[in-house]
């Protein structure tokens, strides 16, 4: 009984977390960051880690395209198809040495989505609905030329690398609220906290930056084709247009950044854009 004074309790300073297991997991993510490979984008100059290698990128890439087609009704020709392929054709000249390792391929999707995939290794899908609001090869190559950054920049291989890592430390918490006394209910608050400020504090500001990073690259790439990077500021201009009927959430609960964030980033970026068209006019 617990009044016998002779009862013991065999934990008598047991906290509300323990930090071992919080340790062993910060030991753990840093081991999976420093063991990945190092990859520096050669466009932006910013360097980051991946959690697969070329090759593992490339098979991945082409199972997701694989299924998508499967399900998809796709549109072999016509004059959809020649234009899509036209601008991919001067897109993947203008990507140079970091496209030259992936095999690209595209492929037109009937669909009334205004969207385009670029999926690790070079696979690429174009929905139908995204042409009206392109309306040209340059709107086009706005689209393109980002989703193809996205490839060449390894952001899919870089987010898993994020999310590898996220889970870890999550695992480690959870480890040390299980080995202490806190009641079940202030547990999940806890992880719902953490979970919440993992996503909104950590992954969704990391796939804005790569939605970012692919803009630049994307705009670098359409103008070193020969279409003029203005275009793309037209062409997000058009897509704010489009989306005000469904509207587009807060920039923090986002993947994408807002229109206006976009545009502005565009523009910061748009004298080199200049230069590189200047000499795709030579």
């Amino acid at each position: 009984m617990n009044g016998d004074p002779g009862y013991y309790n065999p934990n008598p300073r047991r906290k509300h977390f323990v930090i071992w297991p919080i340790l062993i997991a910060v030991i753990f993510g840093a081991y999976q960051y420093c063991g990945s490979e190092k990859f520096v984008n050669p466009e932006t100059g910013r360097a980051s880690h991946v959690a697969l290698s070329e090759g593992q990128e490339s098979a991945l890439g082409l199972q997701s395209y694989q299924e998508v087609l499967s399900q998809s009704q796709i549109v072999t020709q016509g004059p959809e198809v020649d234009m899509v392929k036209r601008v991919m054709n001067r897109l993947i000249d203008a990507t140079g040495e970091a496209g030259k390792s992936l095999d690209w391929q595209v492929s037109v999707v009937r669909d009334n989505q205004a969207n385009a995939f670029c999926l690790p290794g070079g696979k690429m899908v174009v929905y139908t609905g995204i042409l009206p609001i392109a309306q040209s090869e340059a709107g086009l190559a706005t689209v393109l030329g980002h989703e193809m950054g996205h490839a060449t920049s390894r952001h899919g291989s870089q987010r898993l690398l994020e999310s590898k890592l996220t889970n870890t430390l999550l695992t480690g918490a959870q480890a040390s609220l299980a080995f202490g006394d806190m009641d079940a209910q202030h547990k999940m608050e806890v992880m719902a906290a953490l979970g919440a400020g993992t996503k909104f504090g950590v992954l969704l500001p990391f796939s804005r930056k790569h939605e970012s990073e692919a803009d630049e690259v994307g705009l670098y790439y359409m103008a070193r084709a020969g279409y003029d990077p203005h275009e793309a500021i037209a062409f997000w201009k058009r897509m704010e247009e489009s989306s005000r009927g469904g509207g587009q959430p807060p920039e923090f609960a986002s993947t994408h950044p807002s229109h206006g964030t976009r545009i502005a980033g565009l523009e910061a970026h748009m004298q080199r854009a200049e230069e590189e068209y200047a000499k795709s006019q030579h």
